[in-house]
């Protein structure tokens, strides 16, 4: 039985994670998923198109990598803003 609060457990999800977190998370993950994390460290926010271009990965495959990350909080989306029809990624930390 855990003690912390869902108060305390959504602060510590809003807290930015430290680079061994980071890390640590991004190990446990499928090649495509840390290339697609790369990416997004030197270019974001981006479209799955966008990400599927720098990445030169199969649209599919990058779609499995957001999913992974998103799976493991190291990816965030939100909609464009210059096309609301399309999300953009970007890291967590």
């Amino acid at each position: 039985m855990s003690t912390s609060t869902a108060d305390e457990q959504a602060t510590a999800a809003e807290e930015p994670l430290t680079e061994t977190e980071y890390r640590e998370r991004l190990r446990e993950l499928p090649p495509s998923a840390k290339l697609v994390a790369k990416v997004l460290e030197t270019d974001s926010p981006l479209s799955q198109g966008q990400l599927a271009e720098e990445s030169l990965l199969p649209d599919r495959t990058v779609r499995y990598a957001l999913n992974r990350l998103e799976d493991v909080d190291l990816v965030e989306s939100r909609y464009s803003f210059r096309d609301a029809r399309k999300q953009v990624y970007s890291l967590n930390h």
